[in-house]
């Protein structure tokens, strides 16, 4: 049987929790919304060494994660400068497409 009493299983466990409840519940600053996707990353980047020694190509799907953790701590970067540069703010409530 796998010990799940791991300290970065759990660690992971509940970094993971939190990420989703911050995602669910943030609703005005993209910023909040998005260091929350990469705390998200984190926390399944941490589940996933904890639990590799069950999986067969652990390597390979470890790595795949971190480089689509970058790409989109990126692309979220970018599109946040996008939008503090066309709306002066962070607001998600400024993302309305029918403000013209």
């Amino acid at each position: 049987m796998t010990n799940f009493i791991n300290p970065m299983f759990t660690l992971g466990l509940i970094s993971t929790i939190l990420a989703l409840l911050t995602i669910c519940f943030q609703r005005k600053h993209l910023l909040n919304a998005l260091l929350a996707l990469e705390i998200l990353m984190v926390s399944i980047f941490m589940l996933m060494i904890s639990l590799s020694h069950l999986m067969s190509n652990e390597g390979l799907t470890i790595f795949i994660l971190l480089t689509m953790a970058a790409a989109e701590a990126s692309i979220g970067l970018s599109l946040l400068v996008i939008l503090i540069r066309c709306h002066g703010n962070d607001y998600v409530s400024s993302l309305s497409v029918n403000k013209c």
